[in-house]
């Protein structure tokens, strides 16, 4: 379902969509509106996962995809094979024609807080076309936004200083859902991404080490082609980094009150193996056989034989059993035998964990005296399990510069008519008040004017007065074309922690927060009340 853009990302093909749009495209072309000018809003209702906030992501790939945009020979063919036989021949002359030089996309910028009811993006242009693009634009952002608020409450619940790793791609839904997850948990806070492909395309930092596959693989007889390691200043000879292990495997068990046969010998040499591959990125996978009786006894063994050769091991790493726990008993060791063979650096070797960590658990592992340094995180933050949907909706606002309104039996689905334009109301510290809609013909608010708006959901107006007004939609894409350079992952990422720090804690809550407040003008509300009372168009 992706084809190559610029050897940047894997955008999805027009046909990436609902039957129902082509249906309803030939109902237009057949009406005589396929090139009516019109406009999409597409938002969310609801915060996902119970909280008060959302992160926008994928605006980088809507735009890849709308500037690549054009239904090929055999795309035309196949949906004249599922619409009716008698269809005008004409229809499908106008399908091979269509491009994006005439849509106009309205956005918040990448990494924007959002929240509900504020267009993420204002998709406008002919009646056909951008009611083709609706649920390609919503399979983009929908996700992305999901997967980057998803790694932002996991970040919040980490605090600044853990680093959070993204290794969720075996467990996500096929390759693009597992592509999306690392590009955009990295943008919602995560430091790195074992997803290879996300950092050759896209940038993100990836780091990796060994399984627990590579250390059983050895059974100790292995004897290494060349175990012969230089020291880190390449002044000196080489040491066999083997028998190096080995002298010191008996000082450290002779220490720890262990008989020298208790460390499994091929995780030895697993770790030896991979010490000589990696000597300047040496770190240790501890529980394979036996944490305290194998694991760390062969990693201090190795790590002491390369700090002789002026290296340092990394790290290591627990995937089982009390994580937390675990790493305070390790880290107690590290200062001891640190101290005992006048090894400072060892007292500081960062402790990573995995092993289906949720919130629950990040939570344990993140209060005050965890001595864990790095935290992996897989199946919960690709498959986001506390709501899989973001629930994104493209709602039509307007056709030929009328508003368009849909009222439903249910009055939470219904929509805000209009072209409209959205601002952020600041106080004087900086931080957010709340989101206001109006139309676009209204002037824009300006600092220190005391406005009247309709809190939604609110039964009566109140009067606000921000300090400072910040526009919330960017023009990205002016009849096709990219009207300012796209920001980077990087940029993206810094402006998302920007705006978070901004956000008042009592919005930040994970469980039970204070709703964020977004307001209509005095106009727009008169228009909804007009037209949900059967008012003119």
């Amino acid at each position: 379902i992706a084809m190559e853009l610029d050897g940047e990302r894997a955008v999805v093909r027009p046909l990436l969509t609902d039957l129902y749009q082509a249906t309803m495209a030939l109902g237009y072309w057949r009406a005589g509106q396929a090139c009516e000018a019109a406009e999409f809003e597409l938002f969310f209702r609801q915060c996902p996962f119970g909280g008060s906030f959302a992160l926008a992501a994928g605006l980088r790939d809507c735009m890849c995809f709308l500037r690549s945009f054009r239904l090929q020979d055999a795309d035309v063919q196949f949906l004249a094979s599922v619409l009716p036989p008698d269809t005008d021949p004409g229809f499908f002359e106008h399908l091979r024609a269509l491009d994006c030089s005439g849509v106009t996309v309205r956005a918040l910028p990448e990494g924007s807080l959002a929240f509900p009811g504020v267009p993420l993006l204002q998709v406008s242009g002919p009646l056909l076309l951008v009611q083709l693009l609706e649920t390609p634009l919503l399979c983009l952002v929908s996700y992305a936004s999901l997967v980057a608020t998803n790694a932002a409450r996991l970040r919040l619940i980490a605090g600044p200083d853990k680093r959070l790793l993204e290794m969720g791609l075996r467990r996500a839904q096929g390759p693009d859902g597992g592509f999306t997850a690392s590009v955009y948990s990295y943008l919602g806070g995560f430091n790195s991404s074992s997803n290879t492909l996300a950092g050759q395309l896209r940038g993100v930092p990836v780091a990796g080490t060994l399984a627990h596959s590579f250390v059983t693989s050895f059974s100790g007889s292995e004897v290494p082609p060349d175990p012969m390691l230089a020291p880190a200043s390449s002044e000196g000879p080489a040491v066999d980094l083997t028998a190096s292990v080995n002298l010191w495997l008996k000082r450290v068990c002779s220490y720890l009150g262990l008989e020298v046969q208790e460390p499994h010998p091929g995780e030895r040499a697993a770790f030896v193996a991979y010490a000589l591959a990696f000597p300047r990125a040496f770190q240790g996978l501890l529980d394979s056989y036996s944490v305290r009786r194998s694991g760390l006894p062969n990693f201090l063994s190795v790590a002491l034989a390369l700090g002789e050769l002026g290296y340092r091991a990394v790290g290591v790493r627990l995937d089982s059993g009390d994580l937390l726990q675990q790493a305070q008993e390790i880290r107690g060791i590290f200062r001891a035998v640190g101290a005992q063979f006048q090894v400072p650096w060892l007292e500081s070797v960062p402790i990573a964990v995995s092993n289906n960590i949720d919130e629950k658990e990040l939570t344990r592992l993140s209060q005050k005296g965890s001595e864990v340094n790095v935290i992996g995180i897989g199946t919960s933050v690709v498959t986001c399990p506390k709501q899989p949907s973001m629930g994104c909706v493209y709602k039509l606002v307007s056709v030929g510069g009328r508003p368009r309104m849909k009222l439903t039996e249910d009055p939470e689905k219904q929509t805000l008519p209009g072209s409209k334009a959205a601002f952020r109301f600041l106080g004087s510290d900086g931080s957010f008040l709340l989101d206001l809609l109006q139309l676009a013909e209204e002037p824009p608010p300006k600092a220190g004017q005391e406005l009247r708006v309709w809190p939604r959901g609110a039964r009566e107006p109140c009067t606000v007065k921000p300090a400072q007004v910040e526009p919330l939609l960017r023009l990205c894409l002016q009849q096709g074309q990219l009207c300012e350079p796209l920001p980077t992952l990087d940029e993206s990422r810094t402006f998302a922690q920007q705006s978070l720090s901004r956000l008042n804690p009592a919005h930040k809550q994970l469980q039970n927060p204070t709703v964020y407040p977004v307001a209509l003008s005095e106009k727009l509300r008169a228009l909804v009340d007009s037209l949900s009372a059967g008012g003119p168009l």
